[in-house]
């Protein structure tokens, strides 16, 4: 898997695999924010410190990015990343059609099946 692709360019598509390894990837680096933030004793009374809030805003872009590529794999632009700023059914929407639904089948317009390459 090509990490530098997978979160720095918005051309192009993933598969479900390659999303789920991102996602695991961006939440574990998170958490080791967190967990450093609390064993050098910066982080405040909710848990967080200077360090997760930093770590955190770095990682924006890079999650914008895994969302919308999976978006193209179902044939969507990137924007309907925003149907998750709709409390609770445009997460779950999210969640369904990024995290389980399979992607078109064959080329489309945002480029090959990351399937068959």
């Amino acid at each position: 898997m090509d990490w530098k692709y997978l979160f720095t360019s918005l051309e192009g598509r993933i598969g479900r695999q390659s999303y789920w390894m991102g996602v695991i990837a961006l939440y574990g680096i998170t958490f080791v924010a967190v967990l450093l933030d609390n064993l050098i004793g910066m982080a405040g009374e909710n848990g967080y410190g200077i360090l997760t809030i930093l770590v955190t805003l770095a990682l924006i872009y890079p999650q914008i990015v895994l969302l919308a590529k999976r978006w193209h794999d179902r044939d969507k632009s990137g924007w309907w990343t925003l149907i998750g700023l709709v409390p609770v059914i445009g997460g779950l929407w999210m969640l369904i059609e990024l995290g389980f639904l399979k992607g078109t089948d064959g080329p489309n317009r945002f480029g090959p099946d990351p399937l068959r390459y």
